[in-house]
């Protein structure tokens, strides 16, 4: 018979693994392998601490808050020559017309510094204020606000102004 805390924590992960993963899949750039393994980190730490889970306001946020910080330090420890190849699954992102789209959108993402990529992501795939994406990434609100604006010029550069642009792009 399982524990309270056990289902409790199976019920979250259910719940919860689906956004993980998209996320995932937008922090590394389509790399599914490497997406799912940041997620099962990030499920495994989550489970560790979740006797604890009663003292934090919004588990879910907390998750992701773990995923990029996890996804931050594999950066740090991977070799930066080492780049993921293979195809783009259509399910990493949203449902969207489009598949030329979000390749582009996921190739853009893969040029960016992976703390620039973490603030595109916070910022506006999950919607975080500015202080919130500063305490996930533990740095300053004004980095966090420096990061955004480098990294929206250098997507706007590599994807045109306007989608229309992008659409017409080979």
């Amino acid at each position: 018979m399982r524990s309270a805390r056990e289902d409790g924590f199976r019920d979250f992960a259910v719940g919860r693994a689906g956004h993980l993963y998209r996320s995932a899949c937008l922090l590394t750039s389509g790399d599914t392998h490497l997406a799912e393994d940041l997620v099962q980190e990030t499920l495994g730490r989550m489970y560790a601490m979740w006797g604890r889970i009663a003292r934090i306001d919004n588990p879910a946020a907390y998750a992701q808050t773990v995923l990029v910080r996890t996804f931050l330090s594999h950066r740090r420890l991977r070799s930066a020559g080492e780049r993921p190849l293979g195809e783009l699954p259509d399910t990493a992102l949203s449902r969207s017309d489009d598949p030329t789209l979000r390749i582009a959108l996921l190739d853009a993402l893969g040029q960016l510094p992976p703390k620039d990529r973490a603030v595109v992501v916070l910022r506006y795939w999950e919607d975080r204020t500015v202080e919130e994406t500063a305490d996930a990434m533990h740095v300053s609100s004004a980095a966090v606000r420096t990061r955004s604006t480098r990294a929206l010029a250098r997507l706007r550069e590599r994807l045109g102004s306007s989608r229309s642009e992008l659409a017409t792009t080979p």
